[in-house]
């Protein structure tokens, strides 16, 4: 009997919830009509008169006065409420709507994170030592030749700043080259081809260098540079992995026998993870997946201290090709550690396994009226999570703003990671059937949950004010590049402008022009009735007169 009980009252509930959510104009209505059948018993037309006599009687004075005290108090709040928006990022109105009056409406907030949560976020913050404005090698980096040059012979357009390729010359400068490269000629001819700004100056120094010996950096060069098909890329990569292999082999015999040989073992060590790489990227590009995935897995095995490779992020992309997502989690669950530093590779393909969970049965109607399940939490939470480490991602995914060739050099959390991401990954988020519109509905809501100012941080170490710089040097000047997401004004705080502003000119308008502004307010009361005159009139003419005078009299 108990449970019958509570079940009848829960469904009393929910149908009074909906009547107030869905019949409030009905009741509205309702109610006008009773006060209209009730105004003899309660003489409303004598108020009414008793009303009009009295506004009759007051003088522009007074309409000065309550012109300005409204003003006076609209004013009042208006600056309360910036207060509270400056120091807690939302409006007090709003705050106690949402908190007090949606619950009693059947509204179910559901953005407020777990305390576990917020506590690993704290952690993870404590330890995140990275430079604000690191630039990183993009892992998934296209070729220049076949096909960066391809988009510039097709639309005209250069897809690299000269700031992102004078960083890839550092860094080519950086892992191709030691201080004994002038002992052999090859590579001393291409120690300065790395310098070359000139991409033709570039590629015929690694023809000479080739001339004279079978140079491993003048092969990635070549493939990197000239090869105009991934095809041709892959064939002068395997010629380099030959010599590479060489190489290694030699100086890993001679690497303690002192610290130039220790230098040149860590730099051929270097060209052949490059080369690798690069081989299993090929195979990948021409649809030899599981290839691709074999050979990144081996290459992580053999050199497993090389973290700066971000190796991984390639793998990952390749096993969710494979839709191995059994795989996907065991590498996330290595690499999506504390301790270690984030990308949006790792915190959306982690989003996108959770969100896979739940997302074919998704309803945004069903889960406001029954709330999330713990599924769809822990989903939600992973897309907050997400977006806060970097907000530029899901535009991109959402296909809400166009694509661009990704850049070879990426900022983390910025808008150029977001690029890098999105253009690899979009194709994973739409094979998961309603990952996409779970990440639609719940995206924006990570806003709401960060502190502000925004630089304070949630989940995350504070996010970068530079990165907006950063990024339009990275990418190109056709390009808009995004933004950090800002916190707008809240209806409340415009709404309670808007009202200060228009009361204040009213009291001014009275106060200059008391007669002119009397008429006024006349004709806008007159006018603002005379649909409700209308209508009663018709109701008095339809109705009958002794149902009328029957029903005046209850």
């Amino acid at each position: 009997m108990a449970e019958a009980g509570t079940g009848f009252l829960e469904q009393l509930k929910s149908c009074i919830v909906w009547s107030w959510t869905y019949l409030w104009t009905l009741w509205f209505f309702l109610m006008l009509f009773l006060v209209y059948i009730l105004r003899v018993p309660l003489k409303i037309n004598d108020n009414l008169t008793t009303v009009s006599m009295f506004l009759n009687t007051l003088t522009p004075k007074f309409y000065v006065a309550l012109t300005g005290t409204s003003s006076l108090i609209s004013g009042l709040i208006l600056i309360f409420e910036w207060w509270y928006f400056r120091k807690y990022g939302t409006s007090f109105i709003e705050q106690v709507s949402v908190s007090h009056l949606r619950p009693l409406l059947g509204g179910v907030d559901n953005s407020a994170p777990s305390t576990a949560n917020a506590a690993g976020g704290e952690a993870d913050s404590s330890r995140q030592s990275v430079s604000e404005c690191k630039v990183w090698r993009n892992p998934l980096n296209l070729f220049r030749g076949a096909e960066y040059n391809r988009y510039t012979w097709v639309t005209g357009r250069e897809p690299l700043t000269y700031y992102d390729m004078n960083l890839s010359a550092q860094d080519h400068q950086t892992f191709f080259t030691c201080d004994t490269d002038h002992l052999r000629p090859a590579d001393a001819i291409m120690q300065k081809a790395w310098r070359e700004r000139n991409p033709q100056a570039r590629i015929s120094a690694a023809h000479e260098a080739l001339e004279l010996n079978e140079c491993a950096t003048a092969y990635i060069l070549l493939a990197e540079e000239e090869a105009t098909t991934i095809v041709e890329a892959e064939k002068l990569f395997k010629q380099a992995l030959k010599a590479g292999e060489g190489c290694y082999r030699r100086s890993q015999q001679l690497q303690h026998h002192g610290a130039q040989y220790e230098a040149q073992h860590r730099r051929d060590t270097n060209v052949l993870v490059y080369i690798k790489r690069r081989l299993a990227m090929c195979a990948r590009k021409l649809g030899r997946t599981r290839e691709a995935v074999k050979m990144m897995r081996d290459l992580m095995k053999e050199f497993p201290l090389l973290s700066m490779f971000n190796i991984h992020e390639n793998l990952l992309e390749a096993l969710l090709e494979l839709q191995a997502y059994a795989d996907v989690q065991a590498v996330l669950a290595k690499y999506d550690d504390i301790s270690l530093p984030k990308s949006a590779t790792i915190c959306y393909t982690a989003a996108l396994l959770k969100a896979r969970a739940v997302s074919d049965k998704f309803s945004p109607e069903a889960a406001s009226r029954r709330g999330l399940s713990t599924a769809e939490m822990n989903a939600v939470e992973a897309i907050h999570r997400a977006v806060e480490f970097n907000p530029h991602v899901p535009k991109y995914l959402l296909e809400m703003k166009s694509l661009i060739l990704p850049p070879e050099h990426i900022l983390k959390r910025g808008d150029s990671e977001a690029i890098a991401y999105a253009f690899f990954h979009l194709q994973h988020w739409k094979r998961v059937e309603g990952a996409l519109n779970l990440l639609h509905c719940t995206w924006e809501g990570t806003f709401r949950m960060i502190p502000y100012p925004l630089e304070k941080g949630h989940l995350f170490y504070p996010y970068p004010i530079c990165t907006e710089t950063a990024d339009r040097e990275l990418l190109p000047s056709f390009h808009e590049v995004s933004v950090y997401p800002k916190k707008e004004l809240p209806f409340f705080i415009l709404f309670t402008a808007g009202l200060c502003s228009f009361t204040a000119m009213l009291a001014l308008l009275t106060h200059q022009f008391p007669e002119l502004m009397g008429v006024f307010a006349k004709a806008f009361l007159s006018t603002l009735f005379a649909p409700l005159n209308f209508v009663m009139e018709k109701v008095e003419s339809i109705l009958p007169s002794s149902l009328w005078h029957q029903l005046t009299r209850i």
